[in-house]
């Protein structure tokens, strides 16, 4: 099954809800930053959460995510947008703990909790949309809840999870955000909260196959769900040995004439995807000004 995403409304249209396989976009990720499983599984859900509220935006809208927890894994930057697509990375992908008490990978120690998750959402407009919340408990998805419920005044529920291998592959990988829309009545807020509450974990609900269709069913009831639409999702990364040229070009001729005397050559590395790109002597003296 490959990855995709799901938008629904339930009951009546009083709930908005979103689910989501990603267990192919995190192994790619977990592949390129070699992350150990306890940074696996934080960077997995916090690209599942972002590529779900990528899809809450139109089009080429992005959105980036920023959690900074004071943990050992420190910053996880999260890029997404409309049409599907996401990427991400952590910057220390090689920390791993034992289980913690609930058998499950240690999350909040790895992200801890004294910090803050920030959001900017690039809408096409002169001004980023911008929100920062403290982190609540550094296992991200009642992080992202509070999120929602603070910065951005809706009521929501934030299931994310990802199980890994032994091996360090990724096992599988899902998520799933509701929330409640106005003139959503207390008998509904009351019948989700139930539901919520005798659910089995996101992560286990995509171990036993269930798809983003089955998830939503599974936490809001069969019958209350009316799926809207479905969007592949995926790992990706624009950048290119082009835009890096590019951003060679634009540092002027000083600086570039400074890169072919000292080394003679040029080397860049993309954070989020971990691609290297090597520029010549010969392709720095074609970035050169034209007189």
């Amino acid at each position: 099954m490959s990855d995709y995403l799901i938008r629904a409304l339930a009951y009546d249209a009083q709930v908005r809800a979103f689910a989501v396989r990603s267990t192919e976009t995190v192994s790619e990720a977990q592949q390129r930053h070699d992350t150990w499983p306890t940074a696996s599984a934080a960077l997995g859900r916090a690209m599942t959460a972002g590529v779900m509220m990528g899809a809450m935006l139109k089009g080429n809208d992005k959105l980036t995510i920023k959690i900074e927890g004071g943990g050992p894994i420190g910053a996880i930057i999260v890029d997404s947008d409309g049409t599907g697509r996401v990427r991400g990375y952590v910057t220390n992908p090689h920390v791993d703990f034992e289980l913690n008490q609930h058998g499950k990978l240690d999350v909040a120690r790895a992200v801890g909790r004294d910090g803050n998750l920030s959001v900017v959402k690039d809408l096409g407009l002169r001004e980023h949309f911008s929100g920062q919340t403290p982190i609540v408990s550094g296992e991200l998805g009642e992080d992202f809840t509070y999120y929602f419920a603070t910065s951005e005044q809706t009521n929501s529920s934030v299931g994310v999870g990802v199980l890994v291998n032994p091996d360090k592959s990724i096992l599988a990988s899902g998520g799933f955000i509701i929330q409640l829309l106005p003139g959503v009545t207390e008998e509904t807020i009351s019948s989700i909260e139930k539901r919520l509450q005798t659910i089995e974990p996101i992560s286990k609900l995509v171990q036993r196959g269930l798809t983003p269709e089955e998830i939503l069913k599974e936490v809001l009831g069969e019958g209350n769900v009316k799926v809207l639409d479905k969007m592949p999702i995926s790992f990706h990364c624009p950048c290119s040995k082009e835009r890096i040229e590019s951003a060679i070009k634009s540092l002027g001729k000083e600086e570039i004439e400074d890169m072919i005397e000292k080394d003679g050559k040029a080397e860049a590395q993309c954070h989020f995807c971990n691609e290297s790109y090597h520029i010549s002597k010969e392709e720095l003296i074609s970035l050169l000004p034209q007189d």
